[in-house]
Protein backbone atom coordinates (compact mmCIF):
# COMPACT_ATOMS: atom_id res chain seq x y z
CA UNK A 1 0.00 0.00 0.00
CA UNK A 2 1.75 3.60 -0.98
CA UNK A 3 2.23 6.31 1.66
CA UNK A 4 -0.61 8.88 1.92
CA UNK A 5 0.76 12.28 1.42
CA UNK A 6 0.41 15.43 3.30
CA UNK A 7 -0.36 19.06 2.10
CA UNK A 8 3.35 19.32 2.51
CA UNK A 9 4.25 16.55 0.58
CA UNK A 10 5.69 14.63 3.18
CA UNK A 11 4.49 11.03 3.80
CA UNK A 12 1.99 11.06 7.03
CA UNK A 13 2.78 8.74 9.71
CA UNK A 14 0.16 6.25 10.33
CA UNK A 15 0.19 5.89 13.91
CA UNK A 16 0.05 10.01 14.13
CA UNK A 17 -2.98 12.00 14.46
CA UNK A 18 -4.07 12.81 10.72
CA UNK A 19 -2.14 15.32 8.76
CA UNK A 20 0.57 15.87 11.72
CA UNK A 21 3.90 14.29 10.92
CA UNK A 22 5.10 12.36 14.35
CA UNK A 23 8.04 14.59 14.62
CA UNK A 24 5.67 17.40 14.95
CA UNK A 25 3.06 15.41 17.19
CA UNK A 26 6.53 14.58 19.36
CA UNK A 27 7.18 18.21 19.86
CA UNK A 28 3.83 17.92 22.27
CA UNK A 29 4.81 15.84 24.65
CA UNK A 30 5.70 17.60 28.40
CA UNK A 31 9.10 16.41 30.20
CA UNK A 32 8.56 15.36 33.78
CA UNK A 33 9.86 17.54 35.94
CA UNK A 34 12.52 16.14 38.21
CA UNK A 35 11.76 14.90 41.74
CA UNK A 36 12.72 17.89 43.99
CA UNK A 37 12.76 20.58 41.60
CA UNK A 38 10.98 24.15 42.28
CA UNK A 39 8.29 22.87 41.01
CA UNK A 40 7.76 20.02 42.98
CA UNK A 41 8.49 22.12 46.01
CA UNK A 42 7.30 25.61 45.48
CA UNK A 43 9.05 29.06 46.87
CA UNK A 44 10.78 28.98 49.91
CA UNK A 45 8.84 30.71 52.45
CA UNK A 46 10.74 34.13 53.17
CA UNK A 47 12.03 34.53 56.83
CA UNK A 48 10.97 36.10 59.56
CA UNK A 49 13.73 38.64 59.40
CA UNK A 50 13.29 39.01 55.47
CA UNK A 51 8.99 39.66 56.43
CA UNK A 52 10.54 42.17 59.13
CA UNK A 53 12.61 44.46 56.34
CA UNK A 54 10.32 44.41 54.13
CA UNK A 55 8.01 45.72 56.76
CA UNK A 56 10.55 48.75 57.08
CA UNK A 57 10.71 49.22 53.86
CA UNK A 58 7.32 49.73 52.67
CA UNK A 59 6.61 51.92 55.91
CA UNK A 60 10.13 53.98 54.70
CA UNK A 61 8.54 54.52 51.21
CA UNK A 62 5.55 55.64 52.68
CA UNK A 63 6.96 58.35 54.84
CA UNK A 64 8.93 59.45 51.94
CA UNK A 65 6.06 60.04 50.27
CA UNK A 66 4.31 62.24 53.09
CA UNK A 67 7.41 63.53 53.48
CA UNK A 68 7.12 65.13 50.47
CA UNK A 69 4.04 65.85 50.40
CA UNK A 70 4.20 67.94 53.16
CA UNK A 71 7.14 69.19 52.18
CA UNK A 72 9.54 68.58 55.62
CA UNK A 73 12.99 67.56 55.64
CA UNK A 74 13.66 64.38 57.46
CA UNK A 75 16.97 61.17 56.86
CA UNK A 76 14.56 57.85 56.85
CA UNK A 77 16.47 54.83 58.43
CA UNK A 78 14.96 51.29 58.77
CA UNK A 79 16.06 48.52 60.88
CA UNK A 80 14.74 45.36 62.71
CA UNK A 81 15.66 44.87 66.38
CA UNK A 82 14.10 41.51 68.12
CA UNK A 83 11.13 40.76 66.76
CA UNK A 84 9.96 44.09 65.05
CA UNK A 85 10.77 46.09 62.27
CA UNK A 86 11.53 50.13 63.06
CA UNK A 87 11.60 52.82 60.95
CA UNK A 88 12.84 56.38 62.44
CA UNK A 89 12.72 59.87 60.69
CA UNK A 90 15.60 62.42 61.95
CA UNK A 91 14.61 65.83 61.43
CA UNK A 92 14.90 68.90 64.00
CA UNK A 93 11.44 69.30 63.57
CA UNK A 94 8.96 68.13 65.82
CA UNK A 95 5.65 68.57 63.87
CA UNK A 96 5.41 65.10 63.04
CA UNK A 97 5.47 63.90 66.76
CA UNK A 98 3.25 66.26 68.50
CA UNK A 99 1.48 66.98 71.53
CA UNK A 100 2.19 63.90 74.05
CA UNK A 101 3.28 62.18 70.83
CA UNK A 102 0.08 62.05 69.37
CA UNK A 103 1.00 62.66 65.95
CA UNK A 104 3.60 60.16 66.04
CA UNK A 105 1.06 57.61 67.15
CA UNK A 106 -1.30 58.21 64.59
CA UNK A 107 1.38 58.16 61.83
CA UNK A 108 2.39 54.92 63.43
CA UNK A 109 -0.59 53.38 62.99
CA UNK A 110 -0.76 54.12 59.04
CA UNK A 111 2.52 53.55 58.95
CA UNK A 112 0.96 49.86 59.70
CA UNK A 113 -1.71 49.91 57.86
CA UNK A 114 0.39 50.28 54.50
CA UNK A 115 2.43 47.46 55.53
CA UNK A 116 -0.89 45.17 56.14
CA UNK A 117 -2.54 46.78 52.74
CA UNK A 118 1.09 45.97 50.82
CA UNK A 119 1.74 42.40 52.27
CA UNK A 120 -1.79 41.40 53.90
CA UNK A 121 -0.30 40.50 57.37
CA UNK A 122 -0.45 42.33 60.54
CA UNK A 123 2.47 44.56 61.63
CA UNK A 124 3.79 45.76 64.27
CA UNK A 125 6.41 48.27 63.58
CA UNK A 126 7.84 50.87 65.51
CA UNK A 127 7.75 54.04 64.56
CA UNK A 128 10.52 57.13 65.95
CA UNK A 129 10.24 61.08 65.11
CA UNK A 130 13.41 63.02 65.97
CA UNK A 131 14.39 60.54 69.11
CA UNK A 132 11.03 61.04 70.87
CA UNK A 133 10.60 57.57 71.57
CA UNK A 134 14.52 56.82 72.90
CA UNK A 135 13.50 60.34 74.83
CA UNK A 136 10.37 59.18 76.38
CA UNK A 137 11.72 56.07 77.06
CA UNK A 138 14.57 57.14 79.69
CA UNK A 139 11.70 59.07 81.06
CA UNK A 140 9.52 56.45 82.08
CA UNK A 141 12.45 54.37 82.98
CA UNK A 142 13.00 57.12 85.71
CA UNK A 143 9.24 57.32 86.45
CA UNK A 144 9.23 53.46 86.84
CA UNK A 145 12.05 53.48 89.34
CA UNK A 146 10.17 56.26 91.05
CA UNK A 147 7.41 54.12 91.56
CA UNK A 148 9.10 51.18 92.83
CA UNK A 149 11.18 53.17 95.96
CA UNK A 150 7.68 54.22 96.37
CA UNK A 151 5.75 51.09 97.08
CA UNK A 152 9.47 49.62 98.94
CA UNK A 153 8.84 52.31 101.02
CA UNK A 154 4.94 52.37 101.90
CA UNK A 155 4.06 48.96 101.05
CA UNK A 156 1.34 50.72 98.68
CA UNK A 157 0.62 50.17 95.33
CA UNK A 158 1.72 53.29 92.60
CA UNK A 159 -0.84 54.30 90.00
CA UNK A 160 0.72 55.78 87.32
CA UNK A 161 -0.82 58.25 84.39
CA UNK A 162 -2.61 56.72 81.67
CA UNK A 163 -0.24 55.70 79.13
CA UNK A 164 -0.68 54.30 75.40
CA UNK A 165 1.22 50.78 74.71
CA UNK A 166 4.49 51.35 74.11
CA UNK A 167 4.86 53.61 77.10
CA UNK A 168 3.15 51.22 79.66
CA UNK A 169 5.66 48.46 78.01
CA UNK A 170 8.60 50.18 78.89
CA UNK A 171 7.52 50.62 82.08
CA UNK A 172 6.32 46.74 82.79
CA UNK A 173 9.99 46.37 81.80
CA UNK A 174 11.50 48.48 84.34
CA UNK A 175 10.03 47.46 87.19
CA UNK A 176 10.46 43.72 86.32
CA UNK A 177 13.93 44.60 86.16
CA UNK A 178 13.29 46.02 89.46
CA UNK A 179 12.12 42.60 90.49
CA UNK A 180 8.82 44.44 91.23
CA UNK A 181 5.03 43.36 89.83
CA UNK A 182 2.79 45.40 87.86
CA UNK A 183 -0.20 45.12 85.55
CA UNK A 184 -2.44 47.29 83.42
CA UNK A 185 -5.89 48.55 84.36
CA UNK A 186 -8.66 50.45 83.03
CA UNK A 187 -9.36 50.77 79.54
CA UNK A 188 -8.14 53.14 76.24
CA UNK A 189 -7.11 55.60 75.92
CA UNK A 190 -7.18 55.92 80.17
CA UNK A 191 -5.33 52.65 80.55
CA UNK A 192 -2.56 53.10 83.11
CA UNK A 193 -0.03 50.76 85.16
CA UNK A 194 0.00 49.82 88.92
CA UNK A 195 3.19 49.04 90.29
CA UNK A 196 2.75 46.90 93.42
CA UNK A 197 5.21 44.86 95.66
CA UNK A 198 6.78 41.39 94.22
CA UNK A 199 3.68 39.02 94.60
Amino acid sequence: MSDQMGVDGEPIDQESPAGVPAEQDAKFEEPDAPAGSQQDRGAAAPSQEDILITEGDVAADYLEELLDIADLDGDLDSYTEGDRAHVSIDTESTILVGRDGEVLEALQELCRLAVMTKTGHHSRLMLDVAGHREKRRKELQLLAQDAVNSVNATGEPVRLAPMNPFERKVVHDAVAAAGMHSESEGQEPQRRVVVQAAR
